[in-house]
C-alpha cells in the first residue's frame, strides 16, 4: 500500500523549522526512483473523472512531483512561487503564517480563462498557502479543478479551509 510506504520513508525532523513542530521530511522518498514513480500514478488514479486542464505546483516542494503529475496527466505545469522569484510580469497574493506573512506569485499570463487547475504540494497542513495559490488561480479567471498532496496532516484541518475552492482533494497518506 502506497501510504504505507509513504510513511516508511519520511522522515520527521523534530523542532524544524521552530520549536514545538515536527517536519514531515519527503527528500528521502527522492532517493527510491521506484516509489516516485508509484507516488505519481497514485495521485493520477485519485484524480480520475477530474477535468484538469493545468497542474500548479507550490514552490518549493510542490515542484518535485507537480511536473511529474503534470507529464502524466498531458497537461501544462505552472509554478507559483515566492515572491521575486519570477521573471516575468506577476499577480501576487499575501497570506499569514504563524509568525508573519508570506507572499506567492504566478506570472500573469500563466494561466488562461476558464481553464481547470489542479493545485499541487508536498504537503497539506493547515491550508495558509493552497489558499493562496487558490486566490491566484481565480485571479487570472481560471478555476481551482481539485488539490492533491503526497501528506496531509489532518489534525490542523486544512482540507476544510479548500472547501470553498474545490471539492477534489487527494493525498496519499494521513497523519
Amino acid at each position: 500500500m502506497i501510504e504505507e510506504k509513504i510513511k516508511q520513508t519520511v522522515r520527521d525532523v523534530n523542532d524544524f523549522p521552530k520549536p514545538g513542530i515536527i517536519f514531515k521530511d519527503i527528500t528521502p522518498i527522492l532517493k527510491d526512483p521506484k516509489l516516485c514513480m508509484e507516488i505519481t500514478e497514485a495521485l493520477a488514479a485519485q484524480l480520475q473523472g477530474v477535468e484538469i486542464d493545468v497542474v500548479a505546483g507550490i514552490e518549493s516542494r510542490g515542484f518535485l512531483f507537480g511536473p511529474a503529475l503534470a507529464q502524466l496527466l498531458n497537461v501544462p505545469f505552472v509554478p507559483i512561487r515566492k515572491a521575486g522569484k519570477l521573471p516575468y510580469k506577476t499577480i501576487q497574493q499575501s497570506y499569514d503564517l504563524e509568525y508573519g506573512t508570506a507572499t506567492i506569485e504566478v506570472h500573469e499570463d500563466a494561466l488562461l480563462a476558464g481553464q481547470r487547475v489542479l493545485i499541487h504540494d508536498d504537503l497539506l497542513a493547515t491550508g495558509g498557502t493552497v489558499v493562496a495559490a487558490s486566490k491566484l488561480v481565480m485571479q487570472l479567471g481560471a478555476a481551482v479543478a481539485g488539490y492533491s498532496f503526497i501528506i496531509s496532516l489532518d489534525f490542523l484541518n486544512g482540507r476544510a479551509r479548500l472547501s470553498p475552492y474545490a471539492g477534489h482533494v487527494c493525498s496519499l497518506a494521513s497523519y
